[in-house]
């Protein structure tokens, strides 16, 4: 289910590191990007073209995401970087109005959140089911 739709740039990992424009969705479990060339959802009802390759369509999972840091606010773009649970850094930027950033922090979140409960839940059956006679 997707929470927010649109485009960020992204910076490539190139020597030239140039910025390359993503169609973006934010669902609860993660960021999926995707190169401004494929089709659309299927919700947007329009007749697709030739489909690429699903490997083009990166995910960035929130189970492997660490941290969304807000770099700055130059001219009318937000710059933050998501880094990820084995260090890697990706950097985006986006019009400051647009709120990726926060967007992305609040269902990381949320996640992360979801993720503990289940957790906690999990450890208390577990101390149940030893407990019983």
């Amino acid at each position: 289910k997707a929470v927010k739709e649109g485009m960020l740039e992204k910076r490539s990992d190139g020597l030239l590191q140039l910025w390359k424009k993503k169609r973006c969705i934010l669902t609860e479990e993660g960021l999926l990007l995707i190169p401004p060339k494929h089709p659309p959802s299927p919700q947007q009802q329009q007749p697709a073209p030739p489909a690429e390759p699903a490997a083009k369509i990166k995910e960035l999972h929130f189970s492997n995401m660490k941290t969304v840091d807000c770099v700055e606010r130059k001219g009318k773009y937000v710059y933050f970087t998501v880094v990820m649970a084995e260090g890697k850094e990706i950097d985006f930027r986006c019009a400051q109005e647009q709120g990726w950033n926060a967007a992305i922090t609040l269902q990381m979140v949320q996640y992360k959140n979801r993720q503990a409960i289940l957790a906690v839940r999990s450890t208390r059956q577990k101390q149940q089911h030893l407990a019983a006679p």
